[in-house]
Parts: C-alpha cells; structure tokens; sequence
C-alpha cells in the first residue's frame, strides 16, 4: 500500500483538494492524509509539490502503430488522395517501421500522459510491441477483405493473428476484434467475426462512414470509390450499404471510428444500439473529412471519446494535443461544456467504452494516475486550462506502479 498527498485531485466532477489517495494496484482510499496514515500505517507516503494535479491517466482508444514510419510519405488534404498514397507506399511503410519504430510510437504516447490505448492491427507486426508495452492495452484485431473468393484464406488469417493475441497473458492485455469498415469487408467475414466476438465477449470497433466517397459508394455504387474498386479489385458495386451494415452490430455496443458523414437514420442506429463513437479531429481535418457533428451526438445521448488515429493520419500521438484541436474545431459548441466533455472523452468515458476499470480517481478504480505540476491553484476553467498549457507531466502510475518519477 502506497499513498500519494498531492495539492489537488481531478476527478469527472470536480476538484478536491486537502486529501490524499490510498493504493496499490487500486485506488483503496481517498481521505485526509492524517486519517490514511492511521488505517494504513506502514504505508509510503509521497508528497507532492504545492500546486500539484492528481488526474485520470489518459486513454487513446483508437491508434495504428503499423504505419508509425510515415512522417511525409502521405498525400493529405483529400480522402481518395491519401488512400491511393497509402497503397503505393505501404511496402515501404510497413517494411520501414519494424519494432523500434512502434516502439517509440509507444513510448510518445507514454510520455503525453497516455496510460491505456486501442491498437489496430491489420498484419500483427505490433504484438510483440504492445504486449511489452509499459500501458493497458486492447489489442483490436483487424479484419479486412472485400472479395468474397479470398473470404476464408481472410477469414484465416484473421483467427491467427486472433489467437497469437490470446497467448498474451500479462495485466492489462486486452485480446479485441475490429472491422475495417463497411466498404472493405465482406459480410460474411462480418457474420463470423460477431459471432467470435458475442461468443467470446470481445470488445469490437470499426470505421464507419469516414469520407463523402464512402457516402456516395455505399448508397448508389458511385463516386471516387467506384475508380479505385474496378481499377484495384475489379469491384463495379458495393458489397453492401449502410443500414445492412450497422444492421449487423445491432445488440453489439461498438466503438464506431470517425462517423462525420452519417445520416440521422444512422445516427438514431446508433444511439438505439448503444453505441460509441471515436473523435479523431486531426485525421479527419488532415484527410479533408470535415468535422464530426458533436452537437447531434450530444442530443441524441450518444457517447463519444477523442483518439489520435495513426500516424499515417497524424503528426503526433498527443491527446491533450488532439483535444486542442477539438476545441478549436467546434466552434459552436460553448468552450467550458466542451472541455469538459472533452477530459472525459480520453478518461473516464473511454474507460467506459472499453469496459476497463480505470479513467477516474475513485476509490475501486485501477490506479492509472498522472501527476501535473500545475502553476497555480485550479479555477473552474481547470479543463480548459489543462489542453491549453500542457503542464508538465512529473509522475506516471499504471496498475499501481511507477512508470515515471
């Protein structure tokens, strides 16, 4: 048993102060330091410097280590631009980012204050990596494939790269399944997937309607996407359409990645099944995307969260960088209310999303904490004040441990 005494906690309400927080791998306790120093009195104490910040560990849900080499090797500004960049650079990508560029992709995230993140990984190059990664990890197994006469040599690889992620066995490890997206996986593939998934109580993501070609490609088999699939997979309609697709994940709360082009019918699907959607406002203004319409999520009770995406869409892997995009993205929305949301996004409501015990400083969580070292005492504005200035970061608990300071 540990207890840390710092000026300040952050939690999804409000700020305490005068307190001090019991742990080990769980936050046990939160009280006046005295009165933890009588139930637990062979514990360490660590005081912490005035005007310090006890807060949630931040979590990326939605990130590819895979494509961590690119820094210019990508096409940005139009979605179809990019996608064709990534196809004719992917050997190299992919060749040219072996485990130490993961690696330190990892280690960013780690050092932004990042204690638990979603991998997606379409070849399995990244297990190795997060397996020994110092953070929590839900590892999403990706599985992609369009044509139905490579379905089950897919389907195959798929299960594989599924299994491998099984024989993980370490805290905080989180075996999980993702679906490309609607226009690139067939059906089938998709079936067989959820039932694994239901099965096995996995938790699941996919990409859902990203760009205006998928719009346009799903609901009349035209647009920018209909070149790419006759010219690449001599592919003249689409596989499937919107509503069949989220069809398929009714009674399956997913994680939905981007959804900056949904229709209200689809937005009604969503919130009806429970489901969650990823931000990732970097991405989608780098890949000329628009803005996801928060506005729409809020009022119909739809949670969302903010995540970085890969860098093959991103520059850095930051989140408190990518909620300052956020608030300056959405102008419409009062600032406080959303810098609030915003906190929550890559904390407690993550957290909640992923099904993992962790994302607040309350006693029973996981111990996943972050010490800020702040300038002065917090206002109300402290949210706002935290994705601004980027305080610095002193100390780093996962599990209870102590990965910095």
């Amino acid at each position: 048993m540990q207890i840390i005494n710092p000026h300040f906690i952050f939690t999804p309400d409000k700020i305490l102060s005068d307190l001090a927080v019991a742990y080990d791998e769980k936050i046990e306790k939160i009280a006046p330091l005295s009165e933890l120093e009588t139930i637990y009195p062979d514990a360490k104490v660590t005081q912490l410097q005035e005007n310090s910040l006890l807060m949630p560990g931040l979590i990326n849900a939605h990130v590819h280590l895979e494509f961590s080499a690119n820094k210019t090797e990508l096409s940005y500004g139009d979605f179809i631009n990019w996608l064709y960049s990534v196809i004719e650079n992917r050997e190299k990508l992919i060749t040219g980012c072996e485990k130490e560029c993961m690696q330190k992709a990892v280690d960013s995230m780690l050092n932004s204050g990042i204690t638990t993140f979603g991998a997606i990984s379409s070849h399995g190059m990244d297990l190795d990596v997060c397996a020994d990664a110092a953070q929590n990890v839900v590892y999403f197994n990706e599985l992609i494939g369009s044509q139905a006469v490579m379905a089950d040599a897919l389907f195959g690889d798929f299960l594989s790269r599924l299994d491998s992620s099984k024989e993980i066995q370490r805290e905080g490890f989180y075996p999980a399944v993702a679906i490309h997206s609607p226009y690139s996986v067939h059906p089938i593939l998709i079936k067989k997937a959820l039932q694994i998934v239901k099965n096995e109580k996995l938790k699941l993501t996919a990409h859902f309607m990203e760009s205006a070609a998928e719009r346009e490609w799903l609901d009349e088999s035209q647009g920018d996407f209909k070149d790419f699939f006759s010219k690449l997979l001599s592919q003249n309609i689409s596989i499937t359409d919107a509503q069949e697709f989220l069809a398929a994940f009714d009674e399956t709360p997913t994680l939905f990645t981007h959804v900056t082009k949904a229709n209200t019918q689809e937005i009604q699907s969503l919130a009806k099944n429970k489901h969650t959607v990823i931000h990732c406002p970097i991405s989608n203004r780098l890949l000329g995307n628009g803005a996801l319409n928060i506005a729409q999520l809020n009022e119909n009770r739809i949670p969302w969260i903010c995540a970085t995406d890969g860098l093959s869409s991103n520059y850095k892997l930051d989140l408190f960088e990518e909620m300052k995009i956020a608030l300056f993205m959405h102008t419409n929305t009062p600032l406080l209310p959303l810098a609030n949301q915003l906190i929550r996004s890559v904390t407690i409501d993550a957290a909640d999303a992923l099904g993992l015990n962790t994302g607040a400083i309350a006693e029973g969580k996981n111990a996943d904490m972050l010490v800020l070292d702040l300038e002065s005492a917090p206002s109300e504005e402290l949210a706002i004040h935290l994705i601004l200035h980027r305080y610095n970061i002193s100390k780093i608990f996962i599990n209870g441990k102590t990965i910095k300071g």
